[in-house]
């Protein structure tokens, strides 16, 4: 095989939130071209098949389609019984959904979108972590990446239940990073920055897309990460690959 047909993730298993668009589609479609075979997490299945379709047209093998509210945390702890039963490991957990929420004074926020910020931005994760961490354990090189944002550690008004979440999650992940030291899994944060998605673009409505790196332009660190190569470990990551924090 030559250098430029090299499956850099072959065999490997790698399960994807917020897999139906944006960072999450683009990195789930790169981890299958480079042999992974991908667990597609997202909520609505008709946007997951057309994903799934596109991985098949490049790469003849179809992806596991999971259609799932993240906020049904027992459906978190079952899909994870359900990869055990099948592949009895998890080499790859890319935890990429979120949600923007309202962007005003903390004083203002209403108490649902506050819950709902955080059980998908951090309480699911962490539910990720709790069903997949002895199927990670199981894997020769487990890698657990998390998404992350600039607010998770600089404050920015009006951001409050979005940035507060990415600031629980960056604590979790490192958190679980001192945990898993002494095993063969890493678990790091990548901070994606200005990217053309839908949530930039609700966030930031006055920007031009087109002066923004695109979401594919991000999906070479995120295989990197999650190579067998990989050992950094309880690290925030830029999207140029620099550890940051």
């Amino acid at each position: 095989m030559s250098a430029d047909n090299i499956r850099r993730l072959d065999g490997r298993i790698a399960l994807v939130t917020g897999a139906s668009r944006g960072i999450g589609c683009a990195v789930a479609k790169r981890y299958a071209r480079e042999g992974a075979h991908v667990i597609l997490v997202a909520t609505t299945e008709g946007a997951l098949e057309e994903v799934d379709d596109e991985i098949f047209a490049s790469t003849g093998r179809h992806a596991t389609l999971v259609p799932l509210d993240l906020t049904d945390f027992s459906g978190i702890d079952n899909l994870g019984a359900a990869i055990f039963e099948r592949h009895g490991r998890l080499d790859i957990l890319v935890g990429n959904a979120g949600v923007l929420g309202t962007l005003t004074p903390l004083g203002h926020l209403k108490p649902d979108i506050w819950q709902n910020v955080m059980d998908i931005n951090l309480t699911a994760n962490w539910r990720l972590v709790r069903s997949f961490d002895l199927l990670l354990r199981q894997s020769d090189a487990g890698r657990a990446i998390f998404v992350t944002s600039s607010v998770g550690s600089l404050p920015r008004a009006y951001w409050g239940a979005y940035a507060i979440s990415k600031a629980g999650l960056e604590m979790m992940t490192r958190i679980y990073a001192e945990e898993i030291a002494k095993t063969p899994v890493r678990a790091n944060l990548i901070n994606p920055g200005a990217t053309r998605t839908a949530m930039r673009a609700e966030a930031m409505p006055g920007e031009n897309p087109q002066n923004l790196k695109t979401a594919e332009d991000l999906t070479e660190i995120f295989v990197r990460m999650a190579e067998t190569s990989w050992t950094a470990n309880g690290v925030s990551v830029d999207e140029a690959g620099n550890i940051t924090g």
